[in-house]
């Protein structure tokens, strides 16, 4: 269990602060995660300090020097442990550690990634020009949409090819749906997840990604999957999300496959969960689908 505390990819909850999510590991190692899946402490890769400077709308993202730095020191961590025939369970943090992963996973080899958000984070220069948070525009980026000092470190861009991306969860309304379909990623909304149920949708976005003869892949898990109404701690808390028992049924086969080399867990923020009720409903969530 690694680590990585990251919330350089949002922007302040209100002037003068920053986002919570940092706290999220510790809320879950509070609520026994690492004790239940008897899982090895790997550490923390701490992050550089949260600051936009005088940073202005269409400066590109913000904090991106940082994140930079960031993602390769995540990626070395991640890669070490996947050396070490280890399996990763990253603790965010918000969704731009996701550059870390799949930096790490790049240079091993060629991965897929399941990508169980409430949101695409599809946001880039060809579809928006709100260009800034870079955790509602890490898929775009992982896949080589974007400002080159954060696609192309070490030369690797794109860090996951689009046709080795698989997309579950996300809310009906999403407007990017159309041009993820035009690039050939699948995409599993809520709706569509209830239709086929959870876990026929899980296993037809394992068969999508068995098709690629990958090396593996990784499960990145955006808590603003779940609804509002059973997980309001987070930065986007939209209506029409899964109930916990439907993620438990999405997730729990996912990490069971053979392929699944990783996990990580973002966006949760403790400030908004004061008694540390959502923290504790979450780490059950997690565990029993890690268990299976």
């Amino acid at each position: 269990m690694l680590d990585a505390p990251s919330n350089l990819g949002l922007r302040p909850p209100a002037p003068g602060t920053v986002p919570g999510c940092y706290k999220l590991p510790g809320a879950l190692r509070d609520r026994g995660l690492q004790r239940h899946l008897a899982a090895e402490d790997a550490g923390c890769v701490t992050p550089p300090r949260y600051d936009r400077g005088r940073w202005q709308s269409g400066d590109g993202v913000f904090n991106a020097a940082a994140m930079a730095t960031y993602t390769v020191s995540l990626a070395n961590r991640i890669e070490a442990l996947l050396e070490d025939d280890s399996f990763p369970i990253v603790l965010g943090g918000d969704c731009s550690i996701l550059l870390g992963s799949t930096l790490a996973l790049s240079r091993r080899g060629r991965y897929g990634l399941v990508f169980v958000d409430g949101h695409d984070d599809f946001r880039h220069l060809g579809n928006s020009t709100n260009i800034g948070a870079a955790a509602g525009e890490d898929l775009a980026l992982v896949t080589g949409r974007g400002q080159a000092d954060l696609t192309d470190l070490e030369g690797r861009r794109p860090y996951l090819r689009d046709s080795d991306v698989v997309v579950v969860g996300v809310r009906d309304e999403e407007q990017n749906q159309d041009e993820l379909d035009d690039l050939g990623i699948p995409v599993w909304s809520v709706s569509r997840i209830r239709q086929e149920g959870a876990a026929a949708a899980a296993g037809a976005a394992l068969a999508h990604l068995e098709q690629a003869k990958l090396d593996g892949f990784w499960v990145h898990l955006d808590v603003d999957v779940l609804d509002p109404s059973v997980m309001p701690a987070v930065d986007s808390p939209d209506p029409g999300g899964l109930q916990h028992d439907e993620l438990i049924a999405l997730l729990s086969p996912l990490l069971a496959a053979p392929g699944c080399t990783g996990f990580q867990v973002t966006i949760f923020d403790p400030d908004l969960d004061p008694d540390g009720r959502l923290a504790g409903e979450l780490t059950n969530t997690l565990v029993t689908s890690m268990r299976g």
